[in-house]
């Protein structure tokens, strides 16, 4: 007879931990299955964490190159990069978060399996000679796997970005292709820490998913750094240390079993859910980057509880996939949510745009940052918030007050009157709602 369980989850990711932790809070029985020799999945171990851990260091060494400009004398002295202390840093950083996870599935009563996990015909799950059953719901959060380019594999030197944030020495040059969220973090990093960077990006701007305005403020941060970015333009085996694809991932559904188990998928080969992430076979669920929304961890994580309290017999309510901050920590940071301004305009809304600069508010001049800048679009006729664009210094931390306001059915006018802190750069999203309400202050 196979081992029961209420719930079982294969993957330890930001997903599939979150899901088990939250199981385990409602009194189910569960166990997380995972391939690899830690927890934590691909985000802790190789890509989100790693790579703030490097970029961490990128930022510090500016603010020490910058530090003159503040009356803070180096009396001549460049500072140095020791990239293997940095690599030491990331190995810490990721041990102290798998090992947190870890300490919060032990706490839990929390069962983990090593090994790779498939789904069988009858929707069991199977981990070597072994069958495990699901009395509640089996959860498959298994993420994403690299994807190359027609006619460019990886091998030799082309590699994914998991790799590029592991490199032990720091290169001479690299070559990015993909100048998204991954690449241009990848970029931003590796050209403050002395790497000659080239960025390419077949679209005819960097960043393009996000707002144009944003787009171009970026991308004048990126040429001021030493980034040299080819918009427009496909990689045609220019010579590098390292060329890194950053353009795009697939869904890591090889050893899942799907056919046998009968989960549709979709035309673009994700998992087919409904707003409670159950797939078409009764009991299975699928989160994070298998299904549908944007690849984000925290879209994961939220999708994991909604996934687990459905199994539960709980009340869930879909994720609104638009309300999702976006957040990339290249420098300038970007972040972000909802409809960008020509979206606005394509979908017939009466749009407003309140648009200021990180230097209308005190802050910005303190903190050294006059050129970020902050755009609401707006709907004039509700005064709804449509979306929230930032970039800038702290722009993935910013953004999290204009999602709230909207989550909690407010619209730009009531960020227009909210007090804010002087001086502070969210002084400067009150500046930007006031400017959509029409009536700007300091501008």
């Amino acid at each position: 007879m196979a081992e029961s369980f209420d719930t079982i989850v294969i993957g330890s990711g930001p997903g599939g931990y979150v899901a088990a932790i939250r199981s385990a809070q409602l009194g189910l029985r569960t166990v997380v299955i995972e391939r690899d020799d830690v927890v934590g999945g691909r985000c802790l171990n190789y890509a989100c964490i790693p790579a703030k851990a490097v970029l961490r260091s990128a930022d510090i060494l500016s603010e020490v190159r910058e530090a003159g400009e503040y009356g803070i004398n180096l009396n001549g002295t460049e500072p140095t990069v020791d990239f293997g202390a940095i690599g030491e840093r990331r190995k810490k950083v990721i041990g102290t978060l798998t090992g947190g996870v870890a300490g919060l599935f032990k706490k839990n009563n929390i069962e983990v399996i090593s090994g790779e996990a498939s789904l069988t015909a009858d929707g069991d799950v199977k981990v070597g000679d072994t069958v495990y059953k699901a009395e509640k719901a089996v959860i498959l959060a298994t993420g994403s796997v690299k994807k190359p380019l027609p006619g460019l594999d990886f091998g030799g030197n082309v590699i994914g970005t998991e790799e590029a944030w592991a490199l032990t020495e720091l290169p001479a040059t690299m070559v990015v292709i993909g100048a998204g969220a991954s690449g241009t973090e990848i970029a931003s990093a590796y050209q403050r820490l002395g790497t000659q960077v080239t960025l390419y990006e077949g679209l005819d701007r960097v960043l393009p998913t996000e707002d144009a305005d944003i787009s171009k403020a970026a991308a004048r941060g990126f040429k001021k750094q030493g980034i040299e970015v080819k918009v427009g333009t496909f990689y045609e085996g220019q010579e590098a240390d390292w060329v890194v694809i950053a353009a795009g991932r697939g869904p890591d559904v090889a050893a899942l079993g799907l056919d046998a188990a009968g989960i549709e998928l979709t035309e673009a080969g994700l998992i087919k859910v409904d707003g409670a992430l159950r797939t078409s076979r009764p009991k299975v669920y699928a989160i994070g980057d298998l299904v549908p929304g944007p690849a984000l961890a925290h879209k994961a994580s939220d999708e994991g509880v909604i996934a687990v309290e459905d199994a539960a017999g709980l009340k869930t309510h879909p994720i609104a996939y638009l309300d999702i901050p976006r957040a990339t920590f290249c420098t300038p940071n970007v972040g972000s949510f909802g409809l960008t301004e020509e979206q606005a305009r394509e979908q017939g809304y009466d749009v407003t745009v309140g648009k200021v600069q990180y230097g209308a508010v005190g802050a910005g001049t303190v903190y050294g940052d006059r050129t970020g800048v902050i755009k609401i679009i707006g709907d004039k006729q509700y005064g709804e918030m449509l979306g929230g664009h930032i970039v800038g210094t702290r722009a993935t931390e910013l953004i999290q007050e204009l999602v709230n306001v909207r989550l909690l059915e407010g619209g730009y006018p009531e960020v227009a009157r909210i007090i804010h802190g002087h001086p502070t750069l969210s002084e400067g999203v009150m500046e930007a709602a006031r400017a959509a309400d029409g009536w700007l202050i300091h501008g």
